[in-house]
């Protein structure tokens, strides 16, 4: 089997073969055939190599001829949210989320990360609650008056699938990725909202999520158990305090998140 990156013969083999290099998809990224698959039938016993030769289209090598052996790529691209919700006990259904951020945090294509040049593009939501059940010391933790959201707050159909139209929106092109410190907690109330409320379901589908502490843990070496945001270094942190608001905690672990993507690890 050939494996090659083949940046030497591009302008002269691919020429002589009567292929072309789609300069949307990049360069030639690697060949994994025998070398005489490549070539027409004919080719061994001197024939023109252009005749019948392979094209090139989209990152793949396809034979004129043999659709099937065509397989085009579509490169993805991950647009990623930090999310942070507020809540009034520990899962959701018997209690209620009470307040929720999405803050857009960033992309990455597979080679490059860009993270997001502002923290401004975010969207908050206070919900009314669901259910009598609460627990008092979430919301000595949180501050909301939950007899005011009673009131005041949203319906959970419409915040959640106006959160999920305003996350596609910003995601065109690519694939929407829930970013949380630690995931399991923010994941789990906002995916069973946006899948009992939103008309459009969840944006993340059902797995398309990214933790934070799991990343810090492997690139610092460390175990999970020693990865909580307190054992993050300096270099890694926000420059903005965490305040149990969602919107100012997602925009925090935006920062926390960018910053690990672009460290180099221990």
């Amino acid at each position: 089997m050939l494996c090659s990156l083949w940046k030497a013969w591009d302008q002269h083999v691919f020429s002589d073969l009567g292929c072309r290099r789609d300069r949307s998809a990049g360069s030639i990224l690697a060949v994994v055939e025998p070398i005489s698959s490549l070539l027409p039938g004919n080719a061994a016993a001197g024939a023109p190599l252009h005749q019948g030769a392979p094209t090139l289209d989209a990152g793949e090598i396809a034979f004129k001829g043999e659709p099937g052996l065509a397989r085009p790529r579509t490169k993805r691209v991950d647009v990623y949210f930090s999310a942070d919700v507020e809540t009034d006990g520990p899962i959701p259904g018997p209690y209620s989320l009470l307040s929720f951020a999405l803050v857009y945090a960033g992309r990455f294509d597979g080679t490059c990360f860009e993270r997001a040049a502002s923290l401004d593009r975010t969207f908050y939501r206070e919900l009314r609650p669901i259910s009598d059940s609460f627990e008092s010391e979430a919301l000595d933790i949180n501050g909301l008056d939950r007899d005011r959201l009673i009131q005041e707050g949203d319906a959970p159909e419409s915040a959640m699938t106006d959160a999920s139209a305003w996350i596609r929106s910003l995601a065109v092109g690519g694939q929407p990725v829930l970013v949380a410190y630690p995931l399991s907690f923010d994941w789990s109330w906002l995916y069973w909202y946006f899948v009992r409320f939103s008309m459009d379901g969840s944006p993340f589908e059902h797995s398309r999520c990214f933790d934070i502490k799991t990343a810090f843990a492997v690139k610092a070496g460390r175990p999970i158990a020693e990865s909580g945001r307190s054992q993050l270094p300096p270099n890694l942190l926000a420059k903005r305090p965490h305040t149990h608001h969602a919107l100012d905690d997602a925009k925090e672990q935006a920062e926390i998140f960018a910053n690990l993507f672009e460290w180099e690890g221990r």
